[in-house]
């Protein structure tokens, strides 16, 4: 199925250079385009693909689009608008929905609802998903196949919870006994999603402990995420996948949190904080920016060299303060 670049700008908008009835069959990489495709420029460093793409029609900034003129000779075209990135998202949404069947409501016949869990009409149940008894699924929101929504758990409008997404399982609450054994705390809370929120495949958000864990409008989350019990996340703070959450720690809004990267429990971290992948946050950061803590690859001979410096980093300060103390004697 193709479409022409008319149809695309009279959906998204933005402003077409060339043949407005050319005919585009696939959305594609830059680098891997080819003639009846279409293709995007976000970033200055891919600039040089731009002298090697076949692509029928690129989606430029303004600024990028400068040097290009010739592509109209060439029988191409190009798109301008000031986010080539957020466009570019824009148009996989519509080229979805022109390309593939919408998505009926409903719920699957080997789905398992509770009697007493309130399902929106407008609302999509995959097959082999669970939703637990006094748990709530808003307006136009998808659970994909295997999807669990324990009891109490509520999940707001037009989220998308992709397979084996897990809500309210019990959180990680043991008590110590005399003979070193654990005693089970029961999780007594739920977990509150909001609205507009993507949820990757195999996340788990567990159940609070008391009060409930709180997922805030337009949080995204990957794949392979684990978000413990008592856990706050502001709106629209983003993160990558196989990150880790501890037990009642408050992640603001508008942050983004890197591949692998933890945060231990009970703490708080402020809006507009970006962590990068691999990193441990074991402390509160109270002011906005980028934060990174992770040792940098090397061979693993110099890398060993260099953890032993870091071992004795302690020793090494006490001696640099004890020489310091010396000298304002």
């Amino acid at each position: 199925m193709t479409c022409t670049l008319s149809e695309i700008t009279r959906a998204l908008g933005g402003t077409l250079h060339g043949d407005t009835t050319l005919a585009i069959s696939r959305i594609a990489p830059l680098v891997d385009a080819r003639a009846g495709e279409i293709s995007f420029l976000s970033h200055p460093k891919y600039a040089p693909q731009l002298a090697q793409t076949q692509a029928s029609c690129v989606i430029l900034s303004v600024e990028a689009a400068a040097g290009i003129q010739d592509w109209v000779a060439q029988g191409r075209a190009w798109i301008e608008t000031d986010s080539p990135y957020l466009y570019f998202a824009r148009l996989t949404q519509w080229w979805k929905q022109q390309h593939t069947k919408a998505l009926l409501a409903g719920v699957h016949p080997s789905a398992v609802i509770d009697a007493t869990a309130r399902i929106d009409p407008t609302a999509s149940i995959g097959p082999l998903s669970f939703v637990g008894a006094g748990a709530s699924v808003g307006a136009h929101t998808r659970l994909a196949a295997r999807v669990t929504i324990e009891a109490g758990c509520q999940v707001g409008q037009r989220c998308i919870l992709h397979s084996g997404v897990v809500i309210g399982a019990d959180g990680f609450g043991f008590a110590p006994r005399p003979d070193k054994s654990w005693e089970k705390i029961e999780q007594l809370g739920a977990v509150r999603i909001g609205n507009d929120v993507e949820i990757g495949a195999n996340t788990c958000i567990d159940r609070g402990a008391l009060d409930d864990t709180i997922v805030e409008d337009g949080v995204k989350l990957d794949n392979l995420i684990q978000i413990g019990h008592n856990v706050k996340i502001g709106k629209h703070t983003a993160m990558a996948g196989n990150a880790g959450v501890a037990g009642s720690a408050t992640i603001g809004a508008y942050c983004s949190v890197g591949g692998g990267a933890v945060i231990l429990g009970h703490l708080t971290i402020a809006d507009h904080v970006h962590i990068s992948a691999s990193t441990t946050v074991t402390r509160s950061i109270s002011e906005p920016g980028l934060y990174t803590g992770m040792f940098p690859i090397d061979k693993n001979a110099d890398w060993e060299k260099n953890a032993v410096t870091l071992r004795q980093l302690h020793k090494l300060r006490e001696r640099i303060r004890e020489l310091e103390k010396r000298l304002t004697d």
